[in-house]
């Protein structure tokens, strides 16, 4: 499987990820299919292998909030598994996925020191980065917004091709909306603004960035 950088397995020494992969089962999903389900409560954890999903929440209106895209090599439910506490959010397949099922997580790490204290750091990120994205919404306009969220698709995702960077894009305009915390006719607008400045294109599911660096300083 090609990993993610700075996801969970591509944190691991070899011998740690067959450790892993030793541990569980190996499980597929179609494109829509529910992962894993907020408000649940379980100490099983998931490793995904193949393909994206995305992690969301939803608000007391029944608004879904997107709060990441994650691909290869993350890992899902942690939380869960080891606090006792219920999901925080529902995992959700953007494309067929695959990924290892591993059963009393908490049991592992007491296996497996470093890989305890890796995941330690790994939460810290996750708490940071959700503390940036809390910065944007009260900062960056809608456009800024929707401008950081498809720099970090491309830099992630991005395919080099003649004149751009591909990303095949597995969100909805709906879901964009969701991940940068707007309306779907205010993204609409900020692809429109973006598409006009020359520096994306816009198509069924995919986006092409002409220009990343103009890009980058659009969503600062």
């Amino acid at each position: 499987m090609s990993l993610e950088p700075g996801e969970f397995m591509s944190l691991l020494t070899a011998e740690e990820a067959e450790a892993v992969r030793a541990a569980g089962r190996p499980r597929r999903w179609e494109r829509g299919a529910t992962l894993l389900n907020e408000g649940d409560t379980s100490d099983w954890v998931l490793v995904l292998t193949e393909g994206r999903v995305k992690v969301s929440s939803h608000t007391e209106a029944g608004t879904e909030v997107v709060l990441a895209v994650r691909g290869p090599g993350a890992l899902l439910g942690d939380m869960s598994a080891l606090d006792g506490g219920p999901r925080s959010s529902t995992v959700t397949a953007l494309e067929p996925v695959e990924a290892i099922v591993i059963s009393d997580f908490s049991g592992f790490l007491r296996d497996h020191g470093r890989i305890a204290v890796l995941l330690m750091k790994l939460v810290i990120g996750r708490l940071r980065d959700s503390d940036r994205k809390r910065i944007e919404y009260g900062a960056f306009d809608t456009t800024g917004r929707v401008a950081t969220r498809l720099v970090e698709l491309a830099e992630r995702y991005g395919e080099q091709e003649s004149g751009g960077i591909k990303v095949a894009l597995p969100l909805s305009q709906d879901e964009l909306a969701g991940w940068t915390g707007a309306s779907r006719e205010a993204v609409s607008k900020s692809l429109r603004a973006l598409r006009d400045r020359g520096l994306i294109e816009t198509g069924r599911r995919r986006v092409i960035v002409y220009d990343l660096e103009g890009l980058r300083k659009r969503a600062r």
